[in-house]
């Protein structure tokens, strides 16, 4: 009766160990398609993020469908696009939120539909993750460098744009900063430049009217920062100190030529595009990061070491 015992055991053990083979060699989901929105497809920042996740994207499956949208800062546009995705049945989406806050439905409404969402750059209420650079500390660095630049006294301006999170940080560190210097006067710290190089020269011309004295200009993105310094050469004012976030390749040709832009605090677009899709794919797989915010450390890049500069236009 022992040996009987003994034999049904193994075969009932071994009847196991058979049954958990499939699920212990399962593959892990296939990624077969991935939906990218961000604020604006004009500036090459937003580009590199969309590459920087296909090349990603076709290292996990060289078949994967990745499609790029570009939002232009449009809350209603953004929500058309996810719904759009969602129609599309993708498995993933990352997401350069326009509100934040008010994004929230549209992305709850893919996450019942089974599609992971990936805040990038900026953040996403209810996102599964989010991967952004440490914006206040981009902030900060930008402006400790132009405090010093100006001996911490002057009249500054801190030049805003659309009101995402990575923008609301930006600011929030440069005032941290200019708020330990009380030699320095803010003009202006509320007017939306949106991102743009032209918004940026629009917004210089009216504080080049309006202040006679300007001695400085924080600038939210590196697009906005080269508008800055068009505006102040076309109304032939010079001596102007004007820092940014962003580290672009139009940033590092400014620092190499005749212009007042100084410094910019770098973003690798490249690296954050790339650890999204990561995240994302380990999420579609159970695989939760050991945090969901994960943030990328800034650098500031000068006409000092512009040189040494590897850029984000491509893989590092």
């Amino acid at each position: 009766m022992r040996k009987h015992n003994k034999l049904f055991a193994s075969v009932a053990l071994a009847l196991g160990f058979c049954a958990a083979l499939p699920s212990a060699q399962a593959a892990d989901k296939q990624l077969k398609s991935v939906g990218i929105t961000v604020g604006s497809l004009g500036n090459p920042y937003f580009v590199t993020i969309a590459k920087g996740a296909e090349a990603k994207a076709k290292t996990i499956n060289p078949n994967v469908k990745v499609t790029a949208v570009s939002s232009d800062y449009d809350m209603n546009k953004q929500f058309t696009q996810i719904d759009n995705f969602i129609s599309a049945h993708v498995d993933m989406i990352l997401l350069n939120a326009v509100d934040p806050k008010a994004i929230e439905p549209a992305v709850k409404k893919a996450q019942k539909a089974g599609i992971v969402v990936v805040a990038v750059d900026v953040a996403a209420a209810g996102a599964d993750a989010t991967v952004q650079t440490n914006n206040v500390q981009a902030g900060e660095i930008s402006c400790d460098f132009l405090a010093k630049k100006l001996n911490g006294k002057g009249n500054v301006v801190i030049e805003n744009g659309p009101q995402v999170s990575a923008v609301i940080d930006r600011v929030k560190g440069c005032k941290n900063v200019l708020a330990k210097n009380p030699g320095i006067k803010i003009l202006s710290d509320d007017q939306d430049a949106k991102g743009s190089r032209e918004g940026g020269m629009n917004a210089m011309q009216g504080y080049l009217t309006r202040f006679p004295k300007l001695d400085g200009v924080f600038a939210i993105n590196d697009p906005q920062a080269i508008g800055t310094d068009l505006a102040a050469r076309q109304l032939h004012r010079s001596n102007i100190v004007i820092t940014s976030v962003d580290g672009a390749p139009d940033i590092e040709t400014a620092l190499k030529s005749d212009t007042m832009v100084q410094a910019s605090a770098s973003q690798d677009p490249w690296a954050m595009a790339q650890q999204a899709v990561s995240v994302g794919y380990d999420l579609m797989n159970g695989k939760k990061p050991s945090s969901t915010t994960i943030l990328l450390p800034s650098t500031l890049v000068t006409r000092e070491n512009v040189a040494n500069y590897k850029g984000w236009s491509s893989p590092r």
